[in-house]
């Protein structure tokens, strides 16, 4: 195994014991986060991302990785992004909930993550399909926040962080 394997195990290891910890993996909580009348699935992605975010612009400064965009394509994101959210709450869960819920014992997550790998293939098999149509609707490019506003990524990540601070609060305040 190398050691790339290896840090992936542990990292999604690691990342399944939080999400199990964080209680993220309760059906309730992911019902709760589609009605918005539970946060904590909201805070603990926030958070996931701001400490993301910034352990990312740390490496990338330091050159122990190098960032490489997708292409910003609007097809891909609108039709990708419906299909996630249309899964998520028919299962209740979403692909790295449904693992650990599998994890947990809870059998009946599985068909989701089966559901997924389906889906994953009948995409490969549509691919070239795809690429003519969805894939090239609105393609900008390999572009990022910071490439389109013109900004230092680091300028994003303060923001971001600022925005999610202020929303953490708004949730604590309303209880949720």
């Amino acid at each position: 195994m190398t050691i790339d394997l290896t840090l992936g195990l542990v990292t999604g290891v690691a990342f399944g014991f939080l999400l199990q910890k964080g209680r993220v993996l309760r059906f309730g909580k992911q019902v709760g986060a589609m009605l918005f009348k539970d946060m904590t699935i909201f805070k603990f992605m926030l958070s996931a991302i701001v400490v993301g975010m910034f352990g990312i612009l740390i490496l990338s400064e330091q050159g122990l990785i190098t960032l490489s965009h997708k292409s910003m394509n609007v097809g891909a994101i609108v039709v990708g992004g419906s299909l996630f959210g249309i899964g998520w709450a028919v299962m209740g869960f979403c692909p790295g909930t449904a693992v650990g819920a599998v994890g947990e014992g809870r059998w009946h997550a599985a068909f989701g993550i089966i559901g997924m790998l389906i889906g994953a293939a009948i995409y490969a098999q549509l691919y070239p399909f795809f690429k003519s149509t969805v894939l090239s609707w609105a393609d900008f490019g390999k572009i990022g926040l910071p490439q389109a506003l013109g900004v230092s990524p680091w300028v994003i990540a303060i923001g971001f962080t600022l925005i999610t601070a202020v929303m953490f609060r708004i949730f604590e305040k309303k209880g949720l």
